[in-house]
């Protein structure tokens, strides 16, 4: 202690060096110490980081409390911060010698706003990379950070507790905490998904299970914008030539004149119906040609099968670890255990995916 009764001053630099010293004395007794250390002046320069501080920051509750852990979480006061699900421990060097113990616990996002999250994303991305890195429409950045219902907690989901004697409701050594959690989703945002109890491919599959929908309906459609086998294989890199072609089930011929003259009306109809459609859409939708090209036999459905492969790819590729079943694989896209069992099959011909045990793939 300094005159009158007030702490000595200390300067940053000082400071710095004092928490460098500690961390070095924790570490032989703990190797997997993990400081938080922020270089320059941003407490976070990611947009999971930022995206964190500024959700609580625009609370009341913590918005006139949490600055006071500013200085500390860049002097490395923050000698140790260990997050895990749902939970975040820490070691916060204070006044005195000893550091403090900091445990900060979050609730798990809500099964509402979890399901009505993945309503608002399907569609909006399909790439972990680019959720991971923030790279995502304004819209989405939005819906993610909108207050009490999106991903982020608010304060009535946040407990926290400090060994340290502060009477106060929120002391320093939390504040810095809190600020902690931000510089350390800027080195692995997967973490908050973690922290919030919830699976970050549930987003992704979500996103996919859309777009897959999307490309069947499209698949069914006969226009001039059908993706031909040729393209599909370029577009995906998969040498799809032995395909068998999808044989339907003939038609039993009307055996009576009545019957045979009202069968061609009712086709005469639907041409004319058919045609009606195809001008609408031709004149709505720019850049399409007038006169549709000759289709081969059996190209709607060739079409829809390439998608239906493409989709399969996808979800199975996703998993790098611990790879997917048959069973989830149908849960998620709705087809048939045959269908998917003949288009695994030809995964596994061409090198795309690889099995890594009974029923469970991988990419390949």
């Amino acid at each position: 202690m300094g005159y009158w009764g007030f702490p000595e001053y200390v300067s940053v630099g000082e400071k710095r060096a004092r928490a460098e010293k500690k961390i070095k004395q924790l570490k032989k007794k703990n190797p997997n110490l993990k400081p938080v250390i922020i270089e320059g002046k941003a407490l976070a320069k990611t947009w999971w980081g930022k995206a964190w501080n500024k959700n609580l920051e625009q609370y009341a509750d913590f918005s006139n409390r949490i600055g006071r852990g500013r200085s500390y979480v860049r002097h490395m006061a923050v000698l140790d911060l260990q997050m895990k699900q749902g939970e975040v421990s820490s070691l916060v060097q204070g006044s005195a010698s000893r550091p403090y113990s900091v445990t900060v616990k979050i609730e798990k996002i809500s099964g509402t706003n979890w399901d009505n999250l993945k309503k608002l994303c399907s569609g909006k991305f399909d790439s972990l990379q680019k959720l991971l890195s923030g790279k995502f429409p304004k819209a989405l950045n939005e819906i993610f950070t909108i207050r009490n219902k999106g991903l982020f907690p608010a304060p009535k989901e946040i407990k926290f507790s400090c060994s340290c004697p502060d009477w106060a409701g929120m002391c320093k050594h939390v504040a810095a905490t809190l600020y902690g959690i931000g510089a350390r989703l800027d080195e692995d945002p997967g973490l908050f998904f973690k922290l919030r109890k919830v699976k970050v491919d549930d987003l992704i599959s979500e996103a996919v299970a859309d777009s897959a929908k999307e490309m069947l309906k499209k698949a069914k459609r006969k226009t001039g914008r059908v993706l031909y086998d040729s393209n599909l294989s370029n577009v995906f890199g998969i040498d799809l030539d032995d395909d068998e072609p999808d044989v339907s089930a003939k038609k039993t011929l009307p055996r009576t004149k009545a019957a045979k003259k009202k069968a061609k009306k009712k086709a005469a109809k639907k041409k004319t119906a058919g045609l009606k459609k195809s001008k609408a859409a031709i004149k709505k939708i720019s850049g399409v040609p007038k006169k549709k090209p000759a289709e081969k036999k059996g190209t709607a459905a060739k079409s829809k099968n390439r998608a239906a492969i493409t989709i399969i790819e996808k979800i199975i590729r996703r998993r790098t670890i611990n790879g997917i079943s048959l069973l989830e694989i149908k849960k998620r896209t709705g087809f048939n255990t045959n269908k998917i069992r003949n288009i695994i099959y030809k995964l596994l011909k061409h090198g795309r995916i690889k099995t890594i045990s009974r029923g469970n793939y991988i990419r390949g």
